[in-house]
């Protein structure tokens, strides 16, 4: 039996005493910047106590400018959001099409507008609904937001389909061939609820990542919470508090994103494993069998007692 393979060597004494003198250094260089930095605020004045609670403390800039600018990310994300998932599960699952030209349609459309980078994307099509006047004069901007983040998002989502099922065991598939599925129901009804299931920790940085680029929808005078928070810091002479209270919000933002599609990710964990329920290896009607067919949860730990080559683990 051949030993198992390792990527790299333990480190040795050596090797652990230069890995301390190096993070040493790179912290103490870290805080030696960070010093630079506030000192040079400082310098222009923009570390004063009065400055800060004149901004963050001011209800007019709350009710005028950051509140608005909230909502305003949260509508953007939220709609880009909902049309990049169904964006992704249409154009991933046609990249997995039985149907060659829908296959390699589905393949230029995706790798089209992930090359495309999305500030690019938006000033494209603001310019084209501005010159239109598609969507009116308030409303133009906010789609020019929303169709770069659906195209761009929505073709990583549909890579990331793709390839989830692509990772999937064989046997899946063979197991729903073996019944009598047709492939596209076995897309359907096997596979794509399981590589959904998997890729979810992918998808939620992707969400984080739509929530996060909404912020370019200030090139285009998308009224979003990095837009208000520069007017806001530009009315009051306050452009370093500006900017540090809307980063503050956007980390605020894209933690409680993430908590949600945590708290997603395990119910339907849970509700999978509660799908699968006891198993056997005997086919129905066989001896040992049970009689009916065993159900298939979400997580696709049954869907492999479908195979009569199947073995218990």
């Amino acid at each position: 039996m051949s030993a198992p393979s390792v990527l790299f060597d333990a480190p040795g004494p050596r090797a652990r005493a230069r890995h301390r003198v190096l993070t040493v250094f790179g912290v103490l260089l870290g805080a030696a910047g960070l010093g630079v930095v506030l000192w040079k605020f400082q310098q222009a004045g923009q570390l004063d106590a009065d400055l800060w609670s004149r901004y963050v403390l001011s209800a007019d800039v709350w009710t005028e400018y950051l509140v608005p600018g909230i909502l305003k990310t949260l509508q953007a994300a939220a709609v880009s959001i909902v049309l990049a998932m169904v964006f992704g599960l249409v154009f991933g699952m046609g990249r997995l099409s039985q149907l060659a030209p829908v296959r390699w349609f589905c393949g230029v459309v995706v790798e089209f507008f992930r090359a495309v980078p999305v500030l690019l994307m938006m000033y494209f099509a603001f310019g084209v609904y501005a010159v239109n006047n598609v969507f009116g004069v308030d409303f133009n901007a906010f789609y020019a937001v929303v169709t770069g983040l659906t195209l761009y998002n929505g073709s990583v989502i549909a890579e990331l389909v793709r390839s989830g099922v692509h990772q999937l065991p064989r046997g899946q598939a063979e197991a729903g061939l073996s019944i009598g599925l047709s492939p596209g129901q076995v897309l359907r009804s096997i596979e794509l609820p399981q590589a959904l299931t998997a890729m979810l920790p992918a998808l939620v940085g992707q969400l984080v990542v739509i929530l996060k680029d909404s912020a370019l929808g200030t090139a285009i005078t998308y009224p979003e919470l990095l837009q208000v928070a520069r007017d806001a810091g530009t009315a009051y002479a306050a452009p370093i508090p500006a900017f540090v209270v809307a980063a503050v919000l956007f980390i605020l933002l894209n933690y409680g994103l993430t908590l949600v599609a945590g708290r997603v990710e395990r119910r339907i964990n849970r509700r999978g494993r509660a799908a699968g329920g006891t198993t056997t290896n005997a086919m129905p009607g066989a001896p040992g069998g049970t009689g009916a067919m065993p159900s298939t949860g979400l997580g696709g730990e049954n869907v492999q007692n479908l195979d009569p080559t199947s073995t218990a683990r």
